[in-house]
């Protein structure tokens, strides 16, 4: 069976999607949702990567790169994903939203397919699953539980 997380777009760096990556394949090894072996495909990533001039608000263009199946693969893409997108910016150009994939030989993201407009990506909310939102209380005494 395949189940899809979707995290808030709140992380700010690969090292953080790392973390990231980390803690949720633990609690899902702790909860024996799967043995979060990703290089043989019982865990993947895929990142949504855009950057920000700085001084503004408001980031960029998206491109998510899929598939990621290790955690140094995922620094790997995003920090390249990252350093291309600020390089097409700073040379005035503009970013196009794309699928990608990163090639581990070259250490680069690659173009699988472009998307002409956002609706393409067919982002919607699932109606039936409601956010999942836990309080600091109740993560508190989760912890003051654990032994």
């Amino acid at each position: 069976a395949l189940m899809e997380i979707v995290s808030e777009p709140d992380l700010r760096s690969s090292a953080e999607a790392a973390e990231c990556m980390k803690k949720l394949r633990q609690i899902l090894r702790y909860i024996g949702s799967c043995d979060g072996d990703m290089e043989k495909g019982s865990l993947r990533c895929d990142a949504n990567v855009s950057v920000r001039l700085k001084g503004s608000n408001t980031f960029g263009t998206r491109c998510e790169i899929k598939n990621l199946n290790s955690i140094r693969y995922i620094v790997q893409a995003i920090d390249y994903e990252i350093q291309r997108q600020i390089e097409i910016l700073e040379s005035g150009e503009e970013i196009s939203q794309d699928t990608l994939l990163f090639d581990v030989a070259s250490g680069k993201t690659k173009v699988m397919r472009n998307k002409e407009d956002a609706s393409d990506y067919r982002y919607f909310p699932e109606p039936d699953l409601l956010p999942v939102e836990v309080s600091q209380d109740k993560i508190d005494s989760i912890k003051s539980s654990l032994p």
